[in-house]
């Protein structure tokens, strides 16, 4: 079935543009969700007015992600966690602290928009990204301190 993408789907394409899928995926979920039309000419129309508002949308998006990511790269965060011999940590810091953290500094952060490179199971000083916008990633750095 062709379809029109009315915003950017992941591994599918991005907004406006006509693609091929499987007629459940579309019937059941894109065209339910507002995020497809079925390809049509009156379809087509409507979706070049979405698009205009939708590229000046964006591009505000991004410039407001780049300036709160210039706040980041400087921003540091703190977690208190126990600790064992040598230094090793009872567990490891998981994205959900990290955004925790943030939203007592007055972030809102979803964990799934962090990623930690390897697994932080000592004490330290360490960078994790935050993607910010689809662009925009910022580095913040994380202090693993001991909770004693």
């Amino acid at each position: 079935m062709r379809i029109i993408l009315r915003q950017d789907v992941d591994n599918l394409g991005i907004m406006g543009e006509v693609v091929t899928v499987k007629d459940g995926y579309a019937r059941n979920y894109l065209i339910p969700r507002q995020m497809a039309y079925y390809a049509s000419p009156s379809a087509v129309d409507k979706i070049e007015k979405e698009k205009e508002v939708y590229m000046q949308k964006r591009v505000d998006q991004k410039i407001a992600a780049q300036s709160l990511a210039d706040k980041f790269n400087e921003l540091q965060v703190t977690i208190a966690m126990k600790v064992g011999d040598e230094g090793k940590l009872f567990g490891s810091v998981t994205t959900q602290m990290i955004a925790d953290e943030l939203k007592l500094q007055g972030f809102n952060i979803d964990k799934r928009d962090i990623t930690i490179p390897d697994a932080i199971k000592t004490l330290g000083v360490f960078q994790v990204k935050v993607k910010l916008h689809a662009e925009v990633t910022a580095n913040l750095r994380v202090w693993v301190i001991s909770e004693e």
